[in-house]
């Protein structure tokens, strides 16, 4: 079982910067690529950002490209989300996420690939 800890979040104002971070234990981080997920209030989770466990290539979600930045450290088996720029409508329920199903260079946008999950910070962004 892979377990993973979230910490970091919180309340700012719009413009403020932010970063998650997501520590894993239990299992070999590094055979996991991992993703953030967030769900705002009355809307579906989606993914906004992914790292592959090989190569550390990143995808991001159309909305925070070039305010958000993914990264992955595997000797401390831990994952970031640097947010900058905040704005309101980055206001969700953030959550760290770990897959395997998924090849090794890429990373997958379904909620049903991966098998674990942090326990979700709050980002509040007041404008």
């Amino acid at each position: 079982q892979l377990q993973l800890v979230q910490s970091g979040g919180g309340s700012v104002q719009a413009g403020d910067s932010l970063r998650l971070s997501c520590a894993a234990s239990g299992l070999t981080f590094s055979d996991y690529n991992m993703g953030w997920f967030r769900q705002a209030p009355g809307k579906e989770r989606e993914l906004v950002a992914a790292i592959s466990r090989r190569m550390s290539r990143t995808y991001y979600e159309d909305s925070v490209k070039g305010r958000f930045t993914i990264s992955r450290n595997n000797y401390a088996s831990t994952v970031y989300l640097q947010m900058k720029s905040l704005k309101p409508e980055d206001t969700a329920v953030y959550y760290c996420a770990a897959d395997r199903r998924s090849n090794a260079y890429g990373w997958s946008t379904l909620e049903s690939d991966y098998d674990f999950w942090g326990q979700g910070r709050q980002v509040t962004v007041a404008s």
